[in-house]
Parts: structure tokens; sequence; C-alpha cells
């Protein structure tokens, strides 16, 4: 009896194994997704049409930022156990829509011509002056 029953279970064993295999090649498919096909599917074309060069500079700013944050993220999630999957299913859809709004961010920018501001100077500090003691005379 112990016999038929483990053969009983050989079909749904090559059943999870063929099911884990697509599964593993759907998610392969999405991490194989390229750079190129960062496009307008996940931005409104028209979203920075009507921004000002400062509007701009400082969406580019964020979008960098965030960009920056995005990849730090996927990585960090990399190094552990099954982070690939976590790092996919996490964080990829997210970095592929903040990429596509940079892009389009950058092709406003260089169609409006902006130029990117100067830094801000420090403050200027007041001079220090010494402070009088009390019962100090003058």
């Amino acid at each position: 009896m112990i016999a038929s029953s483990s053969r009983s279970r050989l079909p749904m064993r090559a059943a999870a194994m063929a099911s884990l295999l697509v599964l593993a090649g759907y998610l392969g498919g999405c991490a194989s997704m390229g750079d190129g096909m960062v496009s307008g599917a996940f931005v409104d074309p028209a979203k920075y049409d009507l921004y000002d060069c400062p509007q701009l500079e400082t969406e580019r700013k964020t979008l960098a930022t965030r960009t920056a944050e995005l990849q730090g993220l996927i990585d960090k999630a990399q190094t552990g156990t099954g982070g690939a999957v976590v790092s996919e299913l996490a964080y990829r859809n997210d970095y592929i829509s903040t990429r596509a709004q940079a892009k389009l961010a950058e092709e406003n920018w260089q169609k409006s011509k902006c130029v990117a501001s100067p830094p801000k100077a420090p403050a200027a500090s007041e001079p220090i002056t010494p402070r009088k003691r009390a019962g100090a005379r003058s």
C-alpha cells in the first residue's frame, strides 16, 4: 500500500515541478525586460509639458534620488535568499516607472533648453561680537 501511495504522488510532484519551472520562466522574462521597454506605457507623455525649467530641475533631482534609492533596495534584496524574486515583485515596477518618468523629464528639459541653476552659496554669517559681561564697565 505504501508503494502505490508513492506512485500516485509522483505525477503530482512532476506537475508541481513543471509549474515552478513555468513560473521561473515568466519571472526570468520579467527580469530580462531591459530599459528599452522604458517607455510611455508607464508614464503620461504630457506629464511635464507645462513644467517650467525650475520645476523640471526639481523633478529631475527628485527622480534621480528615487531611482538611486530603488536601485539600492533592489541590490540589497538580491543579496538574500530568494532575493531576485523579492526584488522583482517588490521594486521592479516602481523602478521602471521612475526611470520612465526621469527619461520623460529629461526629454522635456532638453526640449525646453533648460540650464541647471548654480549651487546656492552658503549664507553669509554675521560677525561674532563678544558679549559684555555683567557688571563690566563700558
